[in-house]
């Protein structure tokens, strides 16, 4: 056999492209490619259109500033409002305001949405399992607005006793310290229980897809050990969806934080910033505070009202950042393998 020959049988032929694969390929990339020029253009827009919020006396709107002024001290009761840097302290208690209830509505959803998922996949009869998921999923496809009239009008109204006893028996607590607690209910905490049952299906849901994806040997070998149900699950199953668990929280905390028509109707906000879960004055989030002044803003207010669109935006972008970076970290687990 000579050189040239041998040569020739070395060589892999080369892939025909098929119209097909073309066509696919093509597809794919522009696909991936518009979801970060959509992401681009929404950040860039926001850039341009908050930017006047920083400059109360900007000569590009109609407005004049003391409009600019006024919509700031409702607010917040500031001193020098035409001072650039009040439209920090405007935007603190609303960044707060998203931040807080969506922790808590992960405190709450969380734990649940774990023990759901588990239940679901490792305990329940297949028959039930199946309703189960099939109700997880319902509850994903309710819109917010919904849960929002629910959280108005049942929720609020029998969670309040509660809130009196509350303050009364646990005063010593700083979430449950007010000298006026809540005679309609709509507080923070209100809220937090929305965002919570309205997270706690795409928690649930994605979990139990991540716990299902764990290798059958790997629970097979615990219980030929001799381990329990429950050792299996804490020695195979969670270590192998830990990461995937990160990332279902982390979409669920981005489901809270732009949240805006439940928390709007549930919350009665102040704008001011308090950890006390019970009282009758609230902070407000970013999304809700949009949504309820959008209506009545001056071409200034909106500027305003777009900046503080920005700093949401800039929240999720950290939250989601944190998020790839703690299932990074993850990825030399081997589970899988």
């Amino acid at each position: 056999m000579s050189a040239e020959t041998a040569s020739t049988q070395s060589t892999p032929p080369k892939a025909v492209k098929r119209p097909g694969d073309v066509i696919f390929s093509s597809i794919s990339t522009f696909s991936g490619s518009l979801i970060l020029a959509i992401l681009a253009a929404v950040f860039f827009f926001l850039i341009w259109q908050g930017l006047d919020a920083f400059n109360p006396n900007a000569s590009n709107v109609d407005a004049p500033s003391t409009e600019h002024s006024e919509f700031l001290i409702k607010a917040q009761n500031l001193a020098n409002p035409d001072e650039p840097g009040n439209f920090f302290w405007y935007v603190l208690p609303l960044a707060f305001g998203s931040v807080w209830a969506s922790l808590l509505a992960l405190i709450m959803a969380v734990p649940v949405a774990i023990g759901v998922a588990l239940f679901i996949t490792h305990y329940a009869p297949r028959k039930l399992a199946s309703a189960l998921g099939y109700v997880i999923d319902l509850l994903a496809a309710i819109p917010s607005v919904v849960y929002g009239l629910w959280g108005m009008i049942v929720l609020a109204g029998f969670v309040q006793p509660f809130y009196v006893w509350l303050g009364q028996n646990l005063n010593w607590l700083p979430f449950f310290q007010s000298e006026q607690v809540s005679g309609t209910g709509r507080t923070i905490f209100t809220a937090a229980i929305v965002l919570a049952i309205m997270i706690l299906p795409i928690i649930t849901a994605l979990t139990r897809e991540i716990f299902l994806q764990t290798p059958r040997l790997h629970e097979e070998a615990s219980l030929a050990l001799g381990a329990t149900r429950w050792e299996m699950i804490k020695m195979a199953v969670l270590p192998f969806a830990r990461s995937g668990m990160v990332s279902s929280i982390m979409l669920g905390l981005g489901r809270a934080l732009g949240e805006t028509m439940a928390v709007a109707m549930v919350l009665s906000a102040s704008g001011i910033i308090t950890v006390n879960l019970i009282g009758s004055q609230n902070p407000s989030t970013i999304a809700a505070n949009i949504a309820l002044r959008n209506g009545e803003a001056s071409q200034m207010d909106m500027h305003v009202l777009i900046a503080t669109g920005l700093v949401l935006f800039a929240i999720t972008l950290l939250v989601n950042g944190v998020a790839r970076w703690i299932v990074g970290r993850r990825k030399q687990f081997s589970g899988a393998n």
